[in-house]
C-alpha cells in the first residue's frame, strides 16, 4: 500500500546504530541524546490562519538528526515490512546542509 505523510509530518528511515566497528571494537551507547536518520517522505506543509501554505524546509533524501527519547516509540510506523519513525517537522533538530 502507497501512504504519503499528510500536514507537516516527515516519514524518517532510521539510520542503523553501529555495535561494533569493522575492526570488532565494541562501541559503547553514545552519550548524545541524538540519532540520524533518512528523510523518506514529506507531507505538503501545513496552513495558516489566511489561507497561505507554509513549505516545508526539508526535502526527500536529506539526512537528519532527531531526539531519541521514549515517546518516538509510539511513532514507529510498518510499511510493507520496513520500519519508519513518524515525527512532525518541528521536532527534527537538524538537517545536513
Amino acid at each position: 500500500m502507497k501512504m504519503k505523510p499528510i500536514g507537516d509530518l516527515v516519514l524518517l528511515e532510521l539510520d542503523e546504530i553501529k555495535e561494533k566497528t569493522e575492526s570488532g571494537i565494541i562501541l559503547m551507547d553514545s552519550k548524545t541524546g541524538y540519532v540520524t536518520a533518512r528523510v523518506a517522505s514529506i507531507g505538503p506543509g501545513l496552513f495558516t490562519a489566511t489561507g497561505d501554505r507554509i513549505p516545508m524546509t526539508v526535502a526527500i533524501d536529506d539526512t537528519v538528526m532527531i531526539h531519541k527519547n521514549e515517546n518516538n516509540e509510539g511513532k514507529i510506523v510498518v510499511l510493507d515490512g520496513k520500519s519508519y519513525l513518524l515525527v512532525r517537522e518541528s521536532e527534527i533538530a537538524l538537517v545536513s546542509v
